[in-house]
């Protein structure tokens, strides 16, 4: 619109048919029915001051927002109309795009909020990580300080018990030594103090063999030696040691084995015998007098058919111990504290060890313990059963087919049928001295006579004597009778042995000990053979022996022990002499060599190899080494016999395995 004359340069849509020269803005009104007089003026006011002007009007039945803009100036005039609804359409697309924005925005600031509070978590949580672990490492660095500590207390109080421990037998060898001297004249103190001598060094060299075990088993150098045994050997020669020492303290001893369906095992007989004489002679130490010590071997289910499964228990109505030292009973350097056992002598490591070695063969112990009321210790194990260890040829050709066991006690009937089940002999069991006469009555009349009376010594109403005397009135003297007995409690009567054909057999029962007895009583080839191997194995006699060895105090003892067994030997002082003195040697001048292992300018190692290189270089007889020496680990054992040597035996010589190693391997002169 020209403001000047306020006529249209542009004719709008709907202003009819003529031109824009000839439209004005009246016409424009009333074109769009904008006929408010107030309107118009305000209209015409804002023109003439060249203002824009905006308001609101229906156009072509539609309700818009009409402009006029001023152009050049206010020259011309721009007129226009919006819809409203278009205004709102964009407002609301406008408002539509302000929305997104926001969520987008306030979306983006709670990812920002989700994002920083993950992190700030994370770095809270890896925050009390590290302060967990800290505490952790200061707690375990706390705990192994104590432990540190303990262990340093712990090894200093094993220290200060192993110096008083030490050096008592020592003051007794060293005491009864000097006695020794001063009433050499006096033949009963020398025996005497000879003994006493005896027993405080063997005491010395348990304590030092205890210190050594340990230090075997902390560096893993324990290697277990298996080999057969029977639970007969193992159990006579436990309660060999262990009998006369509760004896000596007036206390009663029990042994029973009840429910082993195999005497003959595989195992370390060596290393079980330790463990059992831990455990006893500990019994016997932290009992007091006319107190009760129980050693029982229980056979419990078998979980495979090649093994059997065993339980040791120690039982003892002694001191007993407190729960606090139960949790530390098995720890190296460790000793019950207080008033009654601090008198009592030792390492502390004998538990220790005791557990280790039961670990090792696969077992488990267990302690159980109330103060003043005892303690029980319960080993379980389980050893191999050799694939043959049945011997009934022996039961065939001695005639024995059927034998009665007569004791009060059912389960040791029962275990003695159990021992008995592979021999191919049948048991029949009486609980009493009159069940006992009616069984053999019957058998008598039945034709099925018994060919051994197995009788328990102590039976309530008829006694084992009572039982033997009526017995023998009905059956011949070539039928053994074999009394069990428990040697600490029986009195034999002096009289039974009148009745003939008697022998005792120690409880409890075992097949090759009961084979034993009546080899005793009527087989004279099975005496003779057990007489020839005791004289084998226990006589040097007549033996020439070359020894190496360069401490000169060691050789005059052994020459001294030889010429006591009635042997000589010929000694060199290190491992050149000894080969050079076998290569001058006439042929089977000597019968075995006795080797120290560290000796100077040749060692026993290179010296054993270079005489059996020489052996087989001239074609010698092969000669037997034995190892005699101080090393007595298990690698040393093993270094030994890879050096050809035959046999090894640890210093202090004890002389009864000196001549079990020799007579295995000589060959006797005629």
């Amino acid at each position: 619109m020209d403001t000047k004359s306020e006529r249209l340069v542009l004719k709008p849509t709907g202003m009819g048919e003529r031109d824009a020269g000839h439209v004005d803005l009246e016409d424009f009104y009333r074109a769009n029915n904008i006929l408010e007089k107030n309107l118009q003026s305000e209209i015409a006011t804002n023109i003439h001051a060249g203002k824009e002007i905006m308001f609101y009007h229906d156009i072509q039945n539609e309700s818009s927002l009409i402009y006029m803009w001023p152009l050049n100036d206010g020259v011309f005039y721009l007129i226009g109309y919006v819809p409203i609804a278009a205004i709102q359409q964009e407002g609301r697309s406008v408002n539509h795009n302000i929305l997104i924005v926001v969520i987008v925005m306030l979306s983006a600031f709670f990812l920002c909020c989700l994002l920083y509070s993950f992190n700030r978590k994370q770095q809270d949580k890896m925050r009390a990580e590290r302060e967990a672990e800290r505490e952790v490492h200061n707690k375990q660095l706390a705990e192994a300080l104590q432990a540190a500590q303990i262990a340093s207390n712990s090894k200093t109080m094993f220290l200060s018990n192993m110096s008083h421990d030490i050096r008592t037998p020592m003051n007794a060898i060293l005491g009864f030594t000097t006695l020794l001297a001063w009433d050499a004249d006096n033949a009963g103190k020398v025996r005497e103090y000879t003994n006493k001598i005896t027993a405080s060094g063997k005491h010395l060299l348990s304590l030092i063999n205890d210190v050594l075990d340990v230090s075997k088993i902390e560096s893993g150098k324990v290697v277990l030696t298996i080999g057969e045994f029977t639970l007969s050997d193992l159990v006579s020669s436990v309660d060999a040691i262990i009998r006369p020492m509760a004896k000596d303290r007036g206390q009663k001893f029990y042994v029973s084995v009840t429910d082993i369906k195999h005497e003959y095992l595989l195992g370390d007989e060596t290393r079980i015998n330790q463990v059992l004489i831990n455990l006893l002679s500990n019994a016997v130490k932290y009992t007091p007098e006319n107190g009760n010590i129980w050693f029982r071997i229980i056979g419990l289910k078998q979980y495979s058919n090649q093994y059997e499964h065993i339980r040791i228990e120690v039982e003892d109505d002694g001191y007993g111990m407190t729960p606090e030292y139960l949790e530390t009973i098995f720890d190296a350097f460790t000793r019950a504290e207080n008033s009654t056992t601090n008198k009592v002598q030792g390492t502390g490591l004998g538990m220790a060890i005791t557990k280790n070695i039961v670990e090792l063969m696969g077992g488990t112990i267990d302690v159980f313990s109330e103060v003043n009321k005892g303690s029980l210790f319960r080993v379980d194990l389980e050893l191999r059963i050799p694939s043959e260890q049945t011997d009934q040829q022996y039961w065939q050709e001695s005639g024995i087919i059927r034998i009665l066991a007569v004791d009060n006690d059912i389960e040791i009937c029962k275990s003695i049928q159990t021992l008995m089940k592979d021999t191919g002999v049948a048991v029949d069991i009486a609980l009493s001295g009159e069940d006992a006469f009616r069984l053999v009555e019957d058998s008598l009349e039945n034709d099925t006579p018994y060919q051994v009376i197995l009788l328990d010594w102590k039976m309530p109403k008829m006694n084992g004597s009572e039982t033997a005397r009526k017995l023998r009135t009905i059956i011949p003297q070539t039928v053994p009778i074999v009394f069990l007995t428990s040697y600490a409690e029986d009195e034999v009567e002096d009289d039974i042995l009148l009745l003939g054909n008697v022998e005792f057999l120690a409880k409890p029962f075992f097949v090759s000990a009961f084979k034993e007895v009546l080899c005793r009583l009527g087989d004279e080839k099975c005496k003779d053979e057990v007489l020839e191997e005791s004289e084998d194995n226990n006589s040097l006699k007549g033996l020439h022996f070359l020894a190496a060895e360069d401490n000169f105090i060691n050789a005059e003892i052994l020459s001294e022990l030889l010429n006591i067994e009635g042997a000589t030997c010929e000694v060199v002082e290190n491992g050149q002499l000894a080969l050079e003195r076998f290569a001058r040697a006439a042929e089977n001048e000597f019968d075995a060599i006795l080797m120290d292992v560290q000796m100077p300018v040749m060692n026993g190692y290179d010296a054993s190899r270079k005489i059996r290189a020489f052996e087989h270089e001239k074609h010698t007889k092969h000669i037997p080494i034995i190892a005699m020496t101080a090393n007595a680990f298990a690698e040393d054992v093993k270094d030994a016999l890879d050096a050809g040597m035959d046999a090894h035996v640890a210093k202090p010589i004890d002389m009864e395995l000196l001549r079990k190693a020799v007579n295995q391997y000589i060959e006797r002169k005629e």
